[in-house]
């Protein structure tokens, strides 16, 4: 946070300085665009092969093949949820947070791609469809599934709070991978990484560029859905904040279940698709 009383006067030139345009980091026109048209007539007469309930407070894992759609639901009240996505066959690629932001922005929408970590670089799921891409961005900088938070975890509510809590989503998402994969929590949490915040809403202080959170529009019945582009493994905690209109690590707030369905496209529909290979750098130069 900058200093609200900084101890250097401002130089003689300082407005000329401050009034330099930005330049965009990273130009992601010239990534080629998803095949959009190709994926919404995939996804019509798709038909529904799994579904997993993930309970208030808890996390569940679900799988997703490639070529396959997967949605994620708002049912029976307002509830956000942290959602972790790895390569099935590999752990270590993994969603890349910072990297999508990045690319696409504080905040995803359809169109927008999920992008694995170093060395893969490439797309493992991109958003098709969203019924909350009516939000846009309020008055207060708000938006809706955002790429800034990391996700709630007990280390820093201990360090801000002195407390011991354990349904944070870091831990939840900890726990069903543990399960899932049938080892210990300790070899578990290192491949719990930073998330797409599903229907949170958030942005940052136009005063002190703070990091917020407010009450989520969700309601039941919104979603967010997605088409994969690899194999996947997901994870998804329904947060203990429930909307996170007051705090999000909470045993008090009123929290409720989400819903993950997983949709086959009938046979050929995808004719011409193909995964997206693991980014072309050579890396054996310029290490």
């Amino acid at each position: 946070m900058k200093p609200q009383h900084p101890m250097y006067e401002a130089p003689s030139d300082a407005d000329l300085r401050r009034a330099e345009g930005p330049v965009i980091c990273y130009r992601a026109d010239t990534l080629p665009p998803p095949p959009m048209s190709l994926y919404r007539e995939a996804r019509e007469g798709a038909l529904k092969i799994s579904e997993t309930r993930v309970p208030p407070r808890d996390a569940r894992v679900f799988s997703v093949p490639a070529g396959h759609f997967f949605r994620i639901t708002s049912v029976e009240g307002p509830q956000v949820g942290d959602l972790n996505l790895w390569n099935a066959h590999d752990l270590d690629e993994r969603f890349y947070s910072g990297k999508t932001r990045a690319l696409h922005g504080t905040h995803l929408s359809v169109s927008d791609r999920m992008w694995t970590s170093f060395p893969g670089t490439r797309p493992m799921a991109t958003i098709v469809d969203d019924t909350l891409d009516w939000y846009g961005f309020d008055a207060f900088g708000g938006s809706v599934h955002d790429v800034i938070g990391t996700r709630c975890d007990p280390y820093t509510h201990n360090l801000l709070t002195g407390g011991q809590y354990h349904h944070c989503c870091h831990s939840n998402l900890t726990r069903c991978l543990a399960d899932h994969l049938g080892c210990t929590l300790a070899q578990a949490e290192p491949h719990i990484h930073d998330v797409l915040n599903v229907f949170m809403c958030t942005g940052f202080t136009r005063d002190t560029g703070q990091y917020f959170m407010k009450k989520s529009p969700v309601r039941p019945g919104d979603y967010l859905e997605f088409f994969a582009e690899i194999d996947l493994l997901g994870a998804l905690s329904a947060c203990p904040g429930g909307d996170c209109s007051s705090e999000h690590s909470s045993d008090t707030a009123a929290c409720f279940p989400l819903q993950v369905e997983v949709f086959a496209p009938n046979e050929g529909a995808l004719a011409g698709w193909s995964q997206p290979p693991c980014n072309g750098y050579d890396r054996s130069h310029g290490r």
